[in-house]
This record gives C-alpha cells, structure tokens and sequence, in this order.
C-alpha cells in the first residue's frame, strides 16, 4: 500500500497559518513525520489562498524538499498552480489531480504528457460525480486511454474512483469497492487510490469506519491511499491486512514492524 501523507493542507486551520507565516521549520517537522511514519508521497495543498495559491505552493515544494528526500503530491485544480509546483519539484512528483472535465484534461495533460510524473486520475467528467460502479468505469476507461495515448506509463497512473460518503446514500462504499476490483483486473499494472476519510462524512466514530473502509478496500485490489499516516491504528491496520492478503513474503514486514513499536496502541479510540 503506498502512502500520500494529507496532513500539509491549508484547509486545517494550523496549517493555513504554517503557510502565511512562512513556518518553514513547522511545515518541515509535519512532513517528515509523515514519511517517517511511511508516507511515500507528501501531499501539499494551498488551495484556500486562492490569489497566492501558485507562491504558496512552490514555497511548499521548496521547504518540504529543503532537509528530505521527499517526493511531493502537488494539490491543486488550477493548472497554474500545479505547473508552479512542478517548476521547483525536485524529480518527478505526484499531481493530484486531473479529471475527465474538458477544460482540466486539455490544461493539465500538456504538464505530464511525456514525463516521469505520476498522477491521480479523478474518475469525474464534466456530467458531474459519479454515481454507480458502472459510471466509474466509463470514465476510468476514457481517462486511462487518453493519458496512456499521451505517453503515461500504466504504472504512473492512480485512478480514484471517488469515495463519496456513505451517510448520503448506503450504496456508495460498495460502488466504490466494485469499481476498484474491476479497474485493477481492466487495466494490468495501474493502481487506485482514494481520498479515504470522505467515506465516514457526517458520522460519529470516523476513524473506525476509515479504519474497516481500508482494509475491505485492499482486499479489493486498492494499493495506495490519502491518508493520515501519524493515526497509528490505521497504519498498523494496513500492514496487518496487506501481510493477511499475502503480499507479506514471510511476514517479514509485518515482524519489522512490530520489533519497531509500530503495533504499541492497544486501545482503539
């Protein structure tokens, strides 16, 4: 399971702060406790400074890049804003994210055509959110093929399904894990990836509900994630269920990680 560490985001109030202050030390400790706790990706979000947001975000990709081999998912739906991040990224990054949608297809894919960058492809196209596992998969099959005609590689594209929360309509989850077992097996050597906490919105005992919604999704094939990798619990989860559906030769991840202190919790919030 690869690991897009959500925490460097100027929606949280602390970071947004972190951000206008010019933090750097502060933005540093939150991103390297994020790849220490086995973030691959660090994501980074200035998106509520709508005038600033390209400054911002290349100011990020610096900082965070400043004291760390640290590779970073640039967050944005301006194409502006990501190509400034990309300008100062430091080897391939991660761009979160591009769309089926006309205009953030035709903006975006002239920044990765061609490249090393990886991307999340958002299963969403200008009719709006998908509903059903079907809807998925039309837009997956149309995203997929127009990235790989401009010179993607398979293995650099993250599709996301979309999890949209279940407290709106109980068939959303399942849609989802439908939609990832079926774009795995379609499209050999891709991944999916979800923003994961979306699933548990506007009900109590969050973690619990993100926790479960992961490991059911890895059993489905789903192989990277958004997420908070400082909640230790979910972490410990995700070792466990990826050493359960044997992709743990000899369990050797999961003794590591348990001679490292990783499992130490015993008491779920």
């Amino acid at each position: 399971m690869q690991i897009v560490g959500e925490l460097v985001n100027a929606s949280r109030k602390q970071i947004a702060e972190y951000i206008e202050n010019k933090s750097d030390k502060d933005i540093q400790k939150l991103a390297l406790a994020q790849k220490n706790a086995g973030a691959d990706f660090i994501d980074l979000n200035a998106g509520i400074f709508q005038e600033k947001e390209s400054s911002y975000l290349s100011w990020l990709v610096k900082t965070v890049q400043k004291h760390g081999d640290i590779t970073c998912a640039i967050d944005s739906p301006d194409p502006k804003a990501i190509e400034a991040g990309l300008s100062v990224h430091q080897g391939d990054a991660m761009i979160n994210s591009i769309s089926f949608e006309k205009n953030r297809l035709n903006n975006l894919l002239p920044l990765i055509a061609g490249t090393g960058h990886k991307v999340i492809a958002l299963c969403m196209d200008d009719e709006g959110m998908p509903r059903t596992c079907e809807d998925r998969l039309k837009i997956a099959d149309k995203l997929v093929n127009k990235l790989v005609q401009n010179n993607i590689p398979l293995e650099n594209i993250y599709v996301d399904p979309l999890v949209q929360p279940i407290s709106t309509n109980t068939g959303y989850g399942l849609a989802f894990l439908d939609a990832v077992e079926k774009i795995m097996i379609s499209f050999k050597g891709i991944h999916t990836i979800c923003g994961l906490s979306n699933i548990s919105y506007g009900l109590p005992k969050r973690k619990q509900i993100n926790r479960v919604f992961a490991v059911t999704a890895m059993a489905r094939g789903l192989d990277a994630a958004i997420i908070n990798p400082l909640d230790r619990m979910l972490m410990a989860d995700l070792i466990t269920a990826r050493t359960l559906a044997g992709k743990d030769e000899f369990c050797v991840n999961y003794l590591n990680s348990y001679r490292q202190g990783k499992f130490k919790e015993q008491e779920r919030k």
